[in-house]
């Protein structure tokens, strides 16, 4: 049976993940003009195919991160998880102008949401049974 912990970081960055995908699809038109007023992107083809390809690849890897962590105890995710998750909190959009809107409070809200998810991951019942002298048959 998993822990507490494990249950409740699957929660909530599964909820982080369908923010940041309905995030994505009410920007769909705002990218697609930004990269549409971008010459060096227009220069390379990139459209909106590029932007859903994009959208794609962003959902898929913490996807496959989440399983590896929730689904298969894998300590070795979880610290890419939190490897990517701390360089992508350089890149956090703190401008006061974005953060009024629907979409900086949806990305404020998803940041939110995975930094709480990734702290769970760092508690006794995880840790326990994310390292590797955990039983195999704790691990569904």
């Amino acid at each position: 049976m998993r822990p507490t912990s494990i249950v409740l970081f699957e929660r909530l960055f599964l909820l982080s993940l369908a923010i940041a995908l309905v995030n994505g699809f009410l920007q769909y038109d705002a990218l697609v003009a930004q990269v549409g007023n971008d010459p060096a992107l227009a220069q390379l083809g990139w459209g909106s195919g590029a932007i859903l390809v994009v959208m794609a690849i962003s959902l898929l890897i913490p996807l496959l991160l989440w399983y590896f962590i929730a689904r298969r105890a894998s300590n070795i995710a979880k610290w890419i998880l939190v490897v990517m998750t701390l360089l992508g909190l350089l890149f956090v959009n703190l401008d006061p102008g974005q953060l009024g809107s629907l979409a900086g409070i949806a990305s404020l809200a998803v940041t939110i949401l995975q930094l709480v998810a990734i702290v769970l991951l760092f508690r006794a019942d995880a840790r326990t049974w994310l390292s590797d002298d955990a039983d195999d048959a704790e691990a569904p």
